[in-house]
């Protein structure tokens, strides 16, 4: 089918994932501006903000999730509460729990924060109460109750000399606490909804409150009166630039950053989105992070995204993607693929570099892309969505910035499969992959659910897998032309979820919800093999090693790599958790990407030719270690012998090096000085090996010599430390029995004869 040259391939490694660290709750940056602290389940994930790389990942040992978290100002300490009602703090950059204690609430905790001093810890629990907790000498300071429903939000005033705490709670007011006396010194009224955010000037005179309400209120706060209410149409977060007010609009113009002027009530600025955003826009915000020091600003989004913009330009300067959701179609994209597309539950497309794991997040869809393909060059690619919709992108080489170049809305119903000619674009766009984008596709699906679709390598066919069980192939005319049916391609029990032509032969392969993996003669549509080794529906499939190869993925989560001639399994990937819908492989062949409904996102290594490499190394340090152990034996060097066949783990060589030393001059006192030499780690292997020796009546005398060594010079406490040494030692006691037994009747046989010996006359001896 291919060269006999090609070399097939036997295993992929993982090289990176890409994993979500963030399914909302708290986020918090460090005084550094270097990590971004955020929540993911039982989790607190570490993110370092120039790589891009999760750096710590700090967990529960109950694997109870996480309700909050605080780090201190001086970054030193972290403190996190669980569902368990337990309070731990942590060295972060060792990932240790230095201390635990209980909450005291009687329920989670919703909310804590640090004083500016990094001693005090105030925690927020959905009982209404709040406890104060000196950190440093670890006992709790302050009970403070009186607020209504769950405590959702805790700040100290930044003046640590006036020792105020500001609350909110259920009942919409700002209670400000004077911890001298643990007393409520004033209720702030002016808000008829949650207080979601408060942000206080740096001189702690003014403070400014946002709420659910639509309006965000400005505070003097030595009077505790309203000087100025500013309407901003819903607003989840703020955070001041010096007079002014930065905020995140959620109703009338989703994920624009907007700055006030907090004198006047006037907006001075508005952000610029690259598209108009659509209702229910996910680039909706939840919090505004400031990074002074640097002149930065993040946000969160509603679907757990985080952005980080340069001030005052408001340009985009990184992106985050905290959590992908399920994950349903990947590819790789760039010159050298070096990015990966991915399509998840979402109208948004990311574009991820794989070398620095930053994420340029794509808007235009309105609706879930469903399905993704890259054209031969790679810099083109398209996507298609539940919006009746296609698009074409284009990623600029250069900068790897990526823009919409096209976009066609023929489709009456959802688009659920797209796919590329593979020579590629080489003229007006359109005319290009009308044969595959245009109406004849849409009358096609009329009659033939299509799940997948693959164009041949010459562009003169394509082939449609569908719901129906079938797979159908098409003959491609001129552009705009109607499809001519070819041929049917039956077999499957159930749909099939993906199909492929061979780049090399005139084949194609098909998998199904069935469990099985078919491949296809082109001439007469008859089943030349069938591959059968996952136990739920193969998702997707493609060919590797130039169409020599399969790898395919399935709904248990596996990936398989089958040898088509020997219809052999070779390797079973398993780095995934559920159901994996992306498969896709550079087009050197060296790496493979999947994706899963888990979330994560899996690059794979061809690592076939390395440990070939090593398994080549191995065998010849082998032959030499053997050469040295039998030069050794030459020279009646037993010792080193012994240490470099147990270092071989070759139990048959220790037990002729063991023979040797038993039948050299004066055997016994050897053995027992060779033995006593042995280092710890091969004294256990000794063990091991006698175990099985003295299963067999053959070698049974030379384990009992060693085990004799061992028994006379070592106590029982020494040995008991061995690893595994009391299961070998209650295994060598009945074989020992049985051996014994086996002497006995050996001795009383000789004995016997040795009787029969000295009675017996010699016929026909002359008489005396």
């Amino acid at each position: 089918m291919a060269n006999s040259n090609l070399q097939f391939k036997t295993n992929y490694a993982v090289s990176s994932t890409i994993e979500p660290f963030y399914k909302g709750g708290k986020v918090q940056i460090s005084k550094d501006e270097k990590y971004i602290f955020c929540t993911c389940g039982t989790r607190v994930n570490v993110l370092q903000i120039v790589t891009g790389k999760i750096v710590h990942s700090i967990e529960q040992d109950d694997q109870e999730d996480i309700t909050s978290f605080a780090l201190s100002l001086d970054d030193e300490i972290l403190v996190t509460a669980s569902k368990a009602l337990l309070l731990k703090q942590w060295d972060w950059k060792q990932t240790q729990c230095t201390r635990s204690w209980r909450a005291i609430h009687n329920v989670p905790i919703a909310s804590m924060t640090f004083d500016p001093t990094s001693t005090l810890l105030a925690t927020g629990g959905c009982d209404g109460t709040i406890k104060l907790w000196d950190v440093v000498k670890q006992y709790c300071t302050h009970n403070l109750k009186g607020s209504s429903g769950v405590v959702h939000l805790v700040e100290f005033h930044p003046d640590i000399s006036l020792l105020q705490l500001f609350s909110s709670a259920s009942d919409c007011g700002i209670r400000v606490w004077d911890l001298r006396s643990s007393q409520c010194v004033c209720v702030l009224q002016s808000h008829y909804s949650p207080v979601t955010s408060l942000a206080f000037t740096p001189d702690g005179a003014s403070m400014v409150s946002s709420g659910r309400d639509k309006i965000c209120t400005v505070w003097d706060l030595k009077s505790r009166t309203a000087r100025r209410t500013v309407p901003v149409y819903e607003v989840n977060s703020h955070t001041l630039l010096s007079s002014r007010v930065v905020l995140g609009w959620d109703s009338l113009s989703p994920g624009v950053l907007r700055v006030w002027d907090a004198s006047s009530a006037r907006c001075v600025f508005a952000q610029t989105l690259p598209s108009a955003p659509p209702a229910g826009d996910p680039r909706s915000l939840t919090y505004l992070l400031p990074l002074p020091s640097s002149l930065r600003l993040a946000t969160v989004t509603a679907e757990h995204n985080i952005l980080l913009y340069q001030l005052p330009s408001f340009t985009t300067q990184q992106q985050f993607v905290g959590f992908n959701d399920e994950v349903l179609d990947v590819k790789f994209l760039g010159k050298g693929d070096t990015h990966i597309v991915v399509a998840t539950n979402s109208s948004q497309l990311k574009v991820f570099d794989l070398a620095t794991s930053s994420c340029n997040i794509l808007y235009g869809h309105t609706d879930t892309v469903l399905s993704l393909d890259v054209f031969k060059k790679g810099s083109l690619f398209v996507s298609c969505a539940k919006d009746k919709s296609v698009r074409v992108w284009r990623q600029d080489p250069d900068s790897g910035q990526v823009c919409c170049v096209a976009q066609g809305c023929s489709h009456a119903n959802a688009v659920g499969s797209i796919t590329c000619s593979s020579s590629g674009p080489g003229g007006p766009l359109w005319m290009h992959i009308s044969p595959v984008l245009g109406m004849p596709i849409s009358n096609v699906l009329i009659i033939h659910d299509v799940n997948s679709l693959a164009v041949s390598p010459n562009d003169k066919l394509l082939v449609s897998g569908s719901q129906d069980r079938l797979a159908k192939l098409w003959s491609l005319g001129a552009p705009g032309a109607d499809l001519a049916l070819l041929g049917v391609f039956r077999g499957h029990r159930r749909g099939v979820w993906c199909v492929q032509f061979s780049p090399m032969d005139q084949v194609l392969a098909s998998s199904s919800a069935d469990g099985s993996v078919k491949l296809w003669s082109l001439q007469d549509f008859s089943c030349l093999k069938t591959f059968e080794g996952h136990d739920a529906s193969v998702l997707k499939l493609i060919f590797v090693s130039r169409g020599t190869q399969l790898l395919t993925s399935g709904s248990d989560g596996l990936v398989k790599l089958w040898t088509i001639k020997t219809n052999e399994c070779v390797k079973t990937l398993d780095a995934h958790q559920d159901k994996v819908w992306g498969l896709h492989a550079t087009r050197k062949d060296d790496r493979v990407v999947t994706a899963s409904a888990d979330s994560n996102i899996t690059v794979w290594t061809d690592v076939t030719e390395v440990e070939q490499a090593e398994e080549q190394a191995k065998q010849e340090d082998q032959i030499l270690k053997k050469q040295e152990l039998s030069n050794l034996l030459h020279e009646k060097k037993y010792l080193k012998a012994l240490g470099l066949a147990i270092s071989l783990d070759q139990p048959h060589t220790v037990l002729k090096v063991i023979k040797a030393i038993r039948q050299g001059e004066d055997g016994a006192k050897q053995l027992e000085k060779t033995v006593l030499k042995l280092r710890q780690d091969q004294k256990e292997s000794m063990l091991r090996y006698c175990a099985v020796w003295n299963t067999n009546a053959r070698s049974c005398l030379d384990a009992q010599a060693v085990i004799q060594v061992m028994l006379t010079h070592l106590s029982p406490e020494e040995l008991l430390q061995y690893q595994g040494a009391r299961a070998h030692l209650e295994g060598l006691i009945p074989y020992t029995e049985r051996h014994m037994q086996r002497i006995g009747r050996l001795l009383q046989a000789s004995m016997f004869l040795d009787y029969m010996w000295q009675k017996m006359r010699v016929t026909g001896a002359p008489a005396r």
